[in-house]
């Protein structure tokens, strides 16, 4: 909205012309997005503790997360109203790619608000029943491919990149596309769910890969770096560098109230969003791949988790007696039933999730 203020004020005063760098609006995202979570977290922490809007502590977990229950949860909301203010006040709003990544961030928000409702009205810690939770996911997640599959405009925005090749890629069909689409977003939107278990565990990781996928973005759509790099130009996309600031930014405000020891929890309503918003750039900048090197965190927290599910039902069923892989999954769980302490849980995986970051990206330049 100020955008179209600004080009509106610059027929005039030729001053305004620089709000139509994406750079300086992508810092501007990032800083109105930091200023709202400071300013309006508080009170919500607060509104939250008066109404015992309080986090259910499962009984399998670890005993000493016994002392979390009722921590204000669902602070989530915070980061996608800091994230979608900031977006809708300095992006393009004309810009197609700025709706889609808008609707499948609220809509996965929707969907955690009602899991995380489920377990606090009716203080059950499992929410939402996985049936109906992979349901709505489905929903969203299928829209949102089948409309990018239908507006594509150009072949490089249906083409799988080869990360550290510079010419190979995979042209998709539209059916290959639309599942590598649903995958993605379902998938990264679950995986930053499963991670979200530790105070300030999750969010760390989302604003660095945001951060990360806000520079793919800005160059896959500049004509000039796009062509310098080998990355095939995608027409428009360098608006998604506003929405990524935004992230950047709503995720290091809501870092200010998460840290050890938490004062709120995102919840559902906030790792299901920042997970499916993650998933929705990374297709979108067509980085699907360097998505799963960057955000390795994630993905090794899911492979923990199915893994020891696998083999427990197996061993099951062959001997009679589960047996487990970890000694408790998530992966970061293991680690504090091995004596690790929280904070330095949260600390080394903060440390492997930036190095996995300039590993990708380091596929800008290495092809």
């Amino acid at each position: 909205m100020l955008l179209a203020l600004a080009q509106w004020l610059a027929h005039d005063i030729r001053g305004f012309h620089v709000f139509n760098y994406i750079t300086l609006r992508a810092v501007l995202a990032t800083m109105t997005a930091l200023t709202i979570s400071f300013v309006v977290g508080p009170t919500l922490i607060r509104k939250l503790t008066h109404y015992k809007v309080g986090q259910s502590v499962r009984d399998d977990g670890p005993q000493t997360h016994l002392i979390k229950a009722g921590t204000p949860t669902m602070g989530g909301a915070l980061i996608l109203v800091a994230i979608a203010i900031s977006t809708l006040l300095w992006a393009d709003l004309s810009n197609k790619f700025v709706w889609v990544v808008l609707f499948t961030t609220l809509g996965f928000g929707i969907i955690g608000w009602v899991d995380d409702w489920r377990k606090v009205v009716h203080r059950n810690p499992k929410g939402l029943s996985a049936k109906e939770k992979y349901f709505w996911q489905s929903v969203v997640g299928f829209s949102v491919a089948l409309f990018l599959q239908h507006t594509a405009s150009t072949p490089a925005e249906t083409t799988l990149l080869i990360p550290f090749f510079k010419s190979l890629a995979i042209p998709l069909s539209a059916f290959g596309f639309i599942v590598l689409t649903y995958l993605v977003v379902v998938g990264s939107s679950n995986a930053v769910n499963l991670t979200d278990g530790l105070d300030g565990l999750a969010i760390m990781p989302t604003v660095m890969v945001a951060g990360a996928l806000a520079l793919f973005a800005y160059v896959t759509g500049h004509f000039y770096f796009s062509k310098y790099l080998g990355i095939p130009f995608v027409p428009g996309v360098g608006e998604l560098a506003v929405f990524c600031s935004a992230m950047v930014g709503a995720g290091l405000g809501f870092l200010w109230f998460n840290a050890y020891p938490a004062e709120v929890f995102m919840g559902d309503v906030g790792a299901l969003a920042l997970g499916a918003a993650l998933g929705i750039v990374a297709v979108i900048v067509r980085q699907e791949i360097v998505l799963f090197i960057m955000g390795g965190v994630f993905v090794i927290e899911t492979f923990s988790v199915a893994a020891q599910v696998i083999y427990f039902k197996y061993t099951k069923k062959r001997f009679g007696v589960g047996r487990r892989i970890f000694l408790m999954a998530p992966l970061h769980h293991h680690y504090e039933q091995k004596g690790w302490k929280e904070t330095q849980v949260v600390v080394r995986f903060w440390i492997i999730s930036m190095m996995l970051v300039l590993v990708g990206l380091s596929t800008l330049k290495l092809r």
